[in-house]
């Protein structure tokens, strides 16, 4: 069951929880990326952690305000923008998370994941774009973190203990709790429903995510 809309100064929000707990996320994303952006430059795991975190930032705040927010101002389509931006971004935490594993994998799986990574993210955006179904950007999210994400993080940690990707292990968990969550509508109340509860999830593990990016290598005394 949907929110009730509220006035405010005369303007009709819709769904004025969800609004607010997407642009928590896109708070917690953006000012990781901000964080990050002012710390020492590494290398392409940094490089397209930071881009993660900047376009997750963007995506949850159009979402927020116009998939959420005022979307009767828009029509359906109008969702997309959040939507291709979070596949993006969802994208970016895959590559940066077969950069950091690469001089532990043979060569081969390294650049075959690189690659996948780009026919999946291209495929799936387009079904998306053509049905405007939402289960294709749950999916494309499923797979990056759970496939790729946790199964490189979850790979490093094992060899070498690096904390940083004990974090994104621990940050995907957190992840797929908050999927979970929104697949079975489990809603504390209408004004804290599942999509709230979700979104709140999500920030942790943002947050989560970000302790991870600052932590990488250090078990192996680099910054990647």
């Amino acid at each position: 069951m949907p929110q009730p809309s509220i006035s405010l100064f005369g303007l009709r929000v819709d769904e004025p929880v969800n609004m607010l707990t997407d642009l928590i996320v896109a708070a917690v994303c953006l000012t990781a990326f901000h964080k990050l952006k002012k710390r020492k430059p590494g290398g392409k795991t940094q490089l397209y952690f930071r881009l993660y975190f900047l376009l997750m930032g963007l995506a949850t705040f159009f979402g927020g305000i116009i998939g959420h927010g005022f979307l009767y101002a828009f029509s359906f389509a109008w969702k997309l923008p959040g939507w291709i931006l979070s596949m993006f971004s969802i994208a970016l935490i895959e590559r940066s998370s077969i950069e950091h594993a690469r001089p532990l994998v043979d060569p081969r799986i390294g650049k075959s994941f690189l690659l996948l990574n780009i026919l999946e993210l291209a495929t799936v955006m387009a079904i998306t774009i053509y049905t405007l179904d939402f289960q294709w950007v749950e999916f494309h999210s499923g797979y990056g973190l759970l496939a790729v994400v946790l199964s490189f993080h979850g790979f490093v940690y094992l060899k070498t203990r690096d904390r940083g990707s004990l974090c994104i292990v621990a940050g995907v968990g957190i992840a797929s709790i908050a999927a979970l969550v929104f697949m079975n509508e489990a809603s504390p109340h209408i004004w804290f429903n599942h999509i709230d509860l979700s979104h709140v999830l999500m920030a942790v593990a943002a947050q989560v995510f970000y302790a991870g990016a600052i932590r990488l290598g250090g078990q192996r005394g680099r910054d990647r």
